[in-house]
């Protein structure tokens, strides 16, 4: 007799994630919390109805890359994947919106300049100063926008300025960092991070380069 009983639902691979940041500028990018409620309010306010992943760490976007070239995305990806229960995990994530915390292995304390040198002091004095920080989401795939792109269409759409509309926003995704990034960090924007073009990261910061001069 054949065995009619479902076939467990297979794994989501990497692929089926993407990688996102929110970045700005701060005096000290490497900072750890251990209070995973307030990464939690941080994911909602930044990423929204999406299940995923926030990583309990801020990071230099040089450490974001580890001496063997994984990236701390590919890490959390791995971490959950490493689990007895993934399955569960994996499926609630996409089925219930869980987020979930993990903190980053050690590998990732360390900087590994990238072949784009531009936000070294070196090449660019003023990131020594304010200097460029990061904090990863791993996001599930799904047809809903992030919160931080609809709240920016949504003051795109506003009376007056986008920048003014958007400001309200803005001001309280800054506060919602102060747990792991104290005062005077500030935040910049929210973006995607591509593997094959990690230099638009870089880009990001150096369209901030001249205002900080």
């Amino acid at each position: 007799m054949s065995d009619l009983s479902p076939s467990p639902a297979a794994l989501p691979s990497l692929t089926d994630f993407a990688s996102f940041y929110l970045y700005g500028l701060t005096n000290q990018p490497y900072q750890q919390s251990t209070d995973v409620e307030k990464f939690g309010q941080l994911y909602n306010l930044t990423v929204g109805e999406h299940g995923g992943v926030a990583l309990s760490s801020s990071f230099h976007p040089y450490q974001l890359v580890n001496q063997a070239g994984v990236t701390v995305w590919y890490a959390a990806y791995a971490q959950l994947y490493s689990q007895p229960n993934r399955a569960e995990l994996f499926a609630a994530m996409a089925d219930e919106q869980a987020r979930f915390v993990v903190a980053p292995p050690a590998s990732f304390s360390e900087f590994h300049v990238w072949p784009d040198t531009r936000l070294t002091s070196t090449d660019n004095p003023v990131f020594s100063h304010y200097i460029p920080f990061v904090l990863p989401f791993l996001v599930r795939k799904g047809p809903a926008a992030l919160r931080w792109d609809a709240e920016l269409a949504a003051a795109e759409g506003a009376a007056g300025t986008t920048a003014d509309c958007f400001a309200p926003y803005l001001e309280a995704v800054q506060a919602a960092i102060r747990f792991v990034q104290p005062a005077p960090a500030f935040v910049l924007g929210f973006d995607e991070f591509d593997e094959q073009h990690p230099e638009r990261l870089i880009d990001n910061f150096m369209s901030m380069r001249d205002t900080l001069l």
